[in-house]
């Protein structure tokens, strides 16, 4: 089968730093080339990929102007008119107008939302003639929050879980960790409260927003904690540092105190064999299976009372549950599926 991916641009495929959705391109484009199908990537300069085509539109630069994201539509439409015909399935993690002048050709049509979805602009297409088009989100949360209309598949994001090592045991003195963006609807004050209030250790990771409201929020709420032994600060971590860091932990904390569409950290933590406890929102109920790869909870007394538990997890069998739900073999063939 002939695959064609389509992204925005603004970051590389794959990204050198920052890039979560970038990321899952190239993770996908690899995945289906494994799988046998022959890939072309449809991405913003700068983009490679080793194993298919690569065609380009609009330059790197994030976020861009609004007048620039206008333009980029038009630079992709010039770029997939000419040769979508080519293709048996178009996987479009990108803007919805991309697919504009394609939606009622026969070839196959995803198209993948893994951040809040705009109800209107989907009412609106799915009003045109159209066919072979599915939509997915990350998470049933987030599709329930749409207001959407048209075919929706809930298809769960994914990670490489061989690209993470298991740690069957922690030592009882093993510190908890927050790993993720340092901005307050993450809750990092929360798993400060929950540190201190225990006497365990905790390790934060992530990077510092340059939001005005956010940098302040680090500066004032999160930084006079970080003592450098029971609250330490490691910065952005690399997917190698990651893997280190959250095998080693008895837990990741997770409390969220907004909708996570989906939150890719808690596999991740998974994938080590790290039980996530996390307040139940968004994605949680989802993604965390109570007594197994970890606990959902609504309140940090919650959260407290519920640390006890986490001796009674099985770490081998955590990651294997979350292999069997999140590995990116398993997402990949859902993703081929659908039609």
């Amino acid at each position: 089968m002939k695959v064609l991916i389509i992204m925005d641009p603004g970051i590389p495929v794959p990204p050198k730093e920052y890039g979560g959705h970038e990321r899952l391109v190239y993770m996908f484009a690899m995945e289906y080339h494994r799988m046998g199908h022959e890939v072309t990537l449809l991405v913003g300069e700068g983009s490679h990929f080793e194993h298919g085509k690569v065609i380009t539109f609009g330059k790197i630069g994030y976020p861009k102007p609004k007048i620039e994201g206008v333009k980029d539509i038009f630079r992709c439409w010039r770029k997939l008119l000419p040769i979508y015909k080519q293709f048996d399935l178009i996987h479009n993690f990108g803007r919805l107008a991309y697919l504009l002048p394609i939606l009622n050709h026969p070839v196959k049509k995803i198209m993948t939302y893994g951040r809040e979805i705009s109800g209107g602009n989907i009412k609106r297409i799915t009003r045109l003639p159209h066919k072979n088009l599915v939509f997915t989100g990350c998470s049933t949360d987030l599709i329930s929050r749409g207001g959407i209309a048209g075919r929706w598949e809930t298809v769960y994001n994914a990670i490489e879980f061989n690209k993470y090592g298991l740690q069957e045991q922690v030592s009882d003195n093993a510190p908890f960790m927050f790993l993720g963006r340092l901005e307050r609807v993450k809750g990092i004050h929360h798993a400060i409260t929950v540190a201190k209030k225990t006497g365990n250790r905790l390790l934060i990771a992530g990077n510092i927003s340059a939001l005005p409201e956010e940098k302040a929020y680090y500066e004032q709420e999160i930084l006079p904690h970080v003592d450098g032994q029971q609250i330490r600060y490691l910065g952005a971590l690399n997917d190698e540092q990651k893997n280190e860091y959250l095998g080693t932990c008895k837990a990741l904390l997770f409390p969220i105190d907004w909708n996570e569409p989906f939150g890719m950290v808690m596999v991740e933590a998974m994938a080590c064999g790290t039980p996530v406890v996390a307040f139940s929102k968004g994605s949680v109920p989802e993604v965390v299976d109570d007594g197994i790869t970890g606990y959902k909870v609504n309140t940090v007394e919650e959260m407290i009372d519920v640390l006890p538990k986490l001796s009674r997890i099985d770490r081998k069998r955590c990651r294997q549950q979350a292999a069997d739900r999140f590995d990116v073999n398993i997402v990949a063939a859902h993703y081929l599926n659908l039609f």
